[in-house]
């Protein structure tokens, strides 16, 4: 299968620069790939403009395109163009951004896009996602953090990968809080869910997938989950080509 896919679970550590702590993987990705291009689906960043959704793509597409224009590449954003299914088979790469799973999903089934992105990646087109342009690449976005602001017409996704991912993975529950830990909530998917593993990625965390390969990269283990049985954490020097298969 040719795929080469930069997962990323969180876009900002706390006190650091937007996209700071990924700068340098995200250099490699690109130098590695050795593209000049990329198109941006901003369609989870709803929230960035009090005028409108419009506007806060518009200050999304800005703000990452200022960043990757430091690292050499021209970024544009899907949602100017009035082809966007067209847009996606000319890209050179593909980025999607963090933000609300549920906006972006719905957005990426109206548009025509999920199915097109689907395909242009596994024919071997970079693709870069942080939070939940990393949760997209799943089979489903059901491992979401998010709040349900509307309704897809479907929560699969793009499944170019056959686990699921929990971006922003947190071990803790703050004091005080009497609600569910994310472990909890991941173990309530995996009770109905009981054939597909999730992978809690934590801040700070990336994975790398080229082909049949896929590498953590990271100060922190990743938490492996299945049903029935204990999770499991792994680190930057284990070898995670299974969750692959």
């Amino acid at each position: 299968m040719f795929r080469n896919l930069l997962l990323i679970s969180n876009s900002t550590n706390a006190g650091e620069d937007y996209l700071a702590w990924p700068r340098t993987a995200i250099q490699d990705f690109i130098a590695r790939f050795g593209f000049h291009e990329a198109i941006f689906i901003p369609y989870a960043g709803v929230n960035l403009s009090p005028v409108s959704v419009e506007k806060s793509f518009d200050f999304y597409e800005k703000k990452v395109k200022m960043i990757f224009g430091e690292m050499g590449i021209g970024l544009h954003s899907i949602h100017r163009e009035s082809d966007p299914v067209r847009a996606v088979n000319d890209a050179e790469a593909i980025v999607i951004g963090g933000g609300n799973t549920f906006h972006l999903v719905s957005m990426m089934h109206e548009t025509g896009i999920m199915e097109a992105i689907h395909r242009k990646v596994l024919r071997g087109i970079p693709y870069m996602g942080w939070s939940a342009g990393a949760n997209v690449a799943c089979p489903t976005m059901m491992t979401t953090n998010d709040m349900p602001i509307c309704e897809p017409a479907s929560f699969n996704c793009l499944n170019l990968i056959p686990f699921q991912i929990n971006p922003h993975y947190l071990d803790a529950n703050p004091a005080g809080h009497a609600g569910e830990t994310r472990e909890q909530r991941i173990l309530e998917f995996l009770s109905v869910n009981r054939d597909i593993t999730v992978a809690g990625l934590r801040e700070g965390c990336l994975l790398k997938v080229e082909a049949d390969a896929m590498k953590l990269e990271g100060k922190r283990p990743m938490r492996i989950f299945r049903f029935g049985k204990d999770p499991l954490e792994y680190t930057a020097t284990d070898n995670l080509d299974f969750l692959l298969k």
